[in-house]
């Protein structure tokens, strides 16, 4: 598997394939190609059916900035390999000098067609992690003694600790941003903010887990809504679920004071098991819904929660299995390719479920049925079944039946 650099990014939002991962594939064909005077980028499958909502179109002209680009939304030619799929082809005085086709595959993650997976980037090295199975690395860790977020070390080098602490900075960095912004969401669909009315807008009568699920939702909107507008997330492991993670980790952190030592520790076991989804599954709702980018996120945040009470490999297992199978079948259907409705009310969704999962397996972790491996195979399986029009297409579901004014 590949370093936790590769879940954990942190850049722009609103997409981590729409806008992330075709900023990336310019970005590298501008280095291979200093000659060009133009590129021509061709967009297929969701990235052409959403990439307007997206932005798409609009990082891909400004990365490629100052040489001219013309972008075109193929909508109609099929996409055999991964549903996210784009032609570029670099020009210099009229003639074509390179043309490579790319495919953004979640995460803003990419691989150029041909090449080795990401061979430019030393992180994308898919040995970093030897193992490729939660039942591997558990059975790994009984046998040293060790923790998950020890395994990470010992395959990354302390190192990855000092980068996940700046991850959990830009975390709560993105959290105060979102709290401290109000009005409405860039789109047509006007959306308004409302993180901040959920954090200060105390119940009259608020119970201790009314106002943890306030506050919760509060980070997770927070976060969310920051992704929305375009400003600095970190993916966790895409832009359209980065507010689980944070929200629930952030809360915790408040109310029991976890140190920030212990937070990285949580977000390298959170990583584990997004590195896990990636490698045997998908983290993309264009390939299988949004059960890979939410579910994804809810089982993350299930497991980083379960590292920080210090629960046992088996607790941590079936608190992310949990999570993920209760998202099963979920499916990608943004209204007017916004990552708004219903991405960012999924994200506070997920966080508390997140918390439910974890209680569960505080408990029932010795009577399970499921493994994690398991649920990851087959959520893997239902996404590949689910009609195109709920993979992040804006075809099916809450963006067809929405009606724009």
């Amino acid at each position: 598997m590949q370093s936790l650099r590769e879940i954990y990014k942190i850049g722009r939002g609103p997409s981590s394939s729409h806008t992330m991962g075709p900023e990336r594939a310019v970005k590298i064909m501008r280095e291979r190609c200093p000659e060009a005077d133009l590129f021509k980028v061709t967009l297929y499958g969701s990235l052409a059916l959403t990439g307007k909502g997206h932005g798409t179109d609009e990082v891909i002209i400004k990365t490629a900035a100052p040489v001219k680009c013309e972008v075109v939304f193929d909508s109609v030619t099929p996409c055999d390999v991964h549903p996210n799929t784009m032609d570029i082809e670099a020009v210099a005085h009229g003639k074509t000098v390179a043309k490579k086709r790319v495919y953004s595959v979640g995460g803003g993650t990419i691989a150029f067609e041909g090449e080795k997976y990401e061979l430019y980037e030393k992180f994308a090295d898919d040995s970093i992690y030897p193992l490729n199975s939660y039942k591997e690395i558990a059975e790994y860790c009984k046998a040293k003694n060790i923790r998950l977020w020890q395994y990470a070390e010992e395959c990354e080098g302390r190192e990855i600790s000092d980068y996940l602490l700046k991850v959990w900075e830009r975390m709560k960095q993105t959290v105060h941003e979102g709290l401290t912004t109000s009005g409405t969401l860039p789109g047509c669909l006007k959306t308004q903010r409302r993180a901040q009315k959920l954090y200060n807008q105390r119940h009259i009568d608020e119970s201790a887990q009314t106002r943890e699920n306030r506050l919760v939702c509060s980070y997770a909107f927070a976060t969310g809504e920051q992704n929305a507008a375009g400003g600095i997330i970190v993916t966790a492991p895409t832009c359209g679920a980065c507010g689980v993670v944070p929200s629930v980790l952030k809360y915790m952190q408040e109310e029991r004071g976890f140190s920030d030592l212990q937070i990285v520790r949580a977000l390298a076991a959170g990583g584990i098991i997004g590195n896990l989804i990636k490698k045997n599954a998908s983290i993309s709702g264009a390939e299988c819904g949004c059960q890979a980018e939410i579910g994804s996120a809810c089982s993350m945040a299930a497991a980083a929660l379960a590292e920080l009470f210090e629960m046992g490999l088996e607790q941590i297992e079936y608190a992310a299995e949990v999570a993920m199978e209760h998202h099963l079948g979920l499916t990608c259907d943004p209204i007017a390719g916004l990552v708004q409705i219903p991405c960012i009310e999924r994200n506070a969704v997920a966080a508390m479920r997140a918390i439910n999962a974890v209680s569960l397996a505080n408990f029932l972790a010795d009577s399970r049925k499921i493994s994690f491996d398991l649920v990851v195979k087959a959520m893997y399986n239902t996404g590949k079944d689910l009609l195109n029009s709920y993979r992040e297409t804006s075809s099916g579901g809450l963006a067809k039946y929405y009606e724009l004014d």
